[in-house]
């Protein structure tokens, strides 16, 4: 492929991980007030959640659907999606019009991501990938930051809707980028014919939807027969994926050290982060009494240590075992996630941001240790499909500690505003509504508001721990060399390879 064709596809690939990116944070920020107008902050997880379930379920057949019918279709359809689904959310009127088209929004954005770092990994080696992580991770790095901000600025200045109309100039300019520039590899013609595992995915949409729900209020009569279906389908899915000829989700790559510990990495670390960072700017404006602004703001020390550390980081992959650097991270996340349990109205902000920080540098650390861990060591032909799945696992990992977290703080809000004599949805929206306040009433509400919270992250600190220990399993080895026995067992040495030994 011609050095021209190189840079303007990964211009497209920068575009599009701006706009995943820059979603994801203007929302987080925006919500509390979006929520609040539309209905209530009982719905204000399921907003996330809707999202994050929809993205998360979709991702490993948008991996397998790269695979089968290469990399430029899928990308493309899977931002049509996402763009459909952004204009109506700027166009919903009640809080389940926004729930259902969040879910929408989240169907196309599934396959954005994993997209993006599959190109990237048939684009370019593993030197060059490691390189160009930091260039890659300082766009994210830019949009997550001016995200927030962006965020808050236009709820408070502007209209909301917005917040999600914003996606589609720069969405249409990546689509337009990649459907020009990229170049899918052309399949043998005796290659036999492949065929898309529907029944794999439709028992793992419907296993992870069942288990949410069930997990989310576990006190409803509804609660423990909606888990045993959870499981029941989980065990179908994988006696379906079993003898499939083409599984969505390939059990045997579970079989491999590496990659079952890299997604039980991806699962808890992103129930910590994903599911913890969702409530920074619900407490930061409804506990410290802020703006949308300053919420926003609250997010950045996370976001800037994020990409400094993955910069940091992939650029010692080079050096030092992928292990180190990913328990370096572990442990730095850990460490940030234990003060956040104690957060209440008096919280000093410092601790805050300090605490915000260490997590992001713990997820910039051990995040692409494992994401480039992974792909130098599965086969090619499973690529997509190994990249995707890792992305699941993290997506999942948040979907479910945004949906437990949430549960628990309606759960503990509710009952403190109960046993204060207030309506709990009444009580809250005004809450957001009229920050800052000082009567006797805001205080009680924002004391029960910081005690939900602190349970929150509780959790998170929980699943930080266990992430740890999960990654102390990881096999060690220097990433150069899995490339390497990679290569010898499938009998091919790449030009790219070979010209980076």
């Amino acid at each position: 492929m011609s050095t021209q064709r190189t840079i303007l596809i990964t211009a497209g690939l920068m575009l599009s991980l701006f706009l995943a990116s820059m979603e994801s944070t203007v929302v987080s920020t925006g919500m509390p007030t979006i929520v609040s107008q539309l209905g209530g902050l009982e719905s204000y997880s399921w907003v996330f959640t809707a999202f994050m379930l929809a993205s998360t379920t979709t991702v490993p057949l948008y991996g397998k659907l790269s695979d089968l019918f290469g990399r430029r279709p899928v990308f493309v359809a899977a931002m049509a999606i996402f763009l459909i689904g952004s204009a109506l959310c700027g166009l919903a009127a009640t809080m389940p019009q926004l729930i259902a088209f969040r879910t929408i929004q989240g169907i196309g954005a599934g396959g954005l991501l994993p997209l993006v770092f599959i190109i990237i990994g048939d684009l370019f080696s593993l030197e060059q990938r490691a390189r160009l992580q930091g260039l890659f991770s300082g766009v994210w790095g830019i949009s997550s930051i001016t995200g927030p901000l962006l965020g808050g600025f236009i709820v408070d200045q502007a209209s909301w809707q917005w917040i999600f109309w914003i996606n589609i100039i720069p969405g249409l300019a990546a689509t337009a980028i990649v459907w020009f520039a990229w170049i899918d590899r052309a399949r043998a013609h005796d290659a036999p014919p492949r065929s898309i595992d529907y029944a794999g995915a439709l028992l793992l949409t419907a296993g992870a939807v069942a288990l949410l729900m069930s997990l989310t209020d576990l006190s409803a009569s509804w609660a423990l027969p909606t888990l045993a279906g959870a499981l029941a389908l989980f065990g179908a899915l994988v006696w379906v994926e079993r003898r499939a000829s083409d599984p969505v989700l390939p059990i045997g790559l579970f079989h491999d050290r590496m990659f079952l510990v890299a997604c039980g990495h991806g699962i808890l670390a992103g129930c910590a982060v994903f599911g913890g960072a969702t409530f920074v700017p619900l407490y930061v404006q409804g506990v410290l009494g802020t703006s949308a602004t300053e919420a926003g703001a609250a997010l950045m020390p996370m976001l800037l240590a994020w990409v400094f550390s993955s910069i940091l980081g992939t650029r010692l992959l080079l050096r030092l075992g992928y292990h180190t650097i990913a328990l370096a991270g572990m442990v730095a996340l850990v460490i940030g996630a234990f003060p956040l349990m104690f957060l209440d109205t008096q919280t000093n902000r410092l601790l805050l941001m300090t605490s915000l920080g260490l997590m992001g540098f713990g997820m910039g650390f051990s995040i692409p240790a494992f994401l480039i861990a992974v792909q130098s060591t599965v086969e090619r032909s499973k690529l997509g499909t190994a990249t995707s799945t890792l992305q699941f696992s993290r997506s999942i990992g948040g979907a479910f500690g945004i949906g437990i977290m949430g549960a628990i703080l309606s759960a503990i809000v509710v009952a403190h505003l109960v046993a204060a004599g207030l309506d709990a949805s009444t009580s809250l929206n005004s809450l957001i509504d009229s920050p800052g306040s000082d009567s006797a009433v805001q205080a009680m509400l924002r004391d029960a508001l910081s005690a939900g919270i602190r349970s929150v992250f509780i959790v998170g600190f929980i699943a930080s721990v266990l992430g740890l220990l999960v990654t102390l399993l990881a096999p060690r080895g220097q990433i150069a060399q899995m490339s390497a026995e990679r290569e010898r067992r499938e009998g091919v040495v790449h030009p790219a390879a070979e010209h980076g030994r």
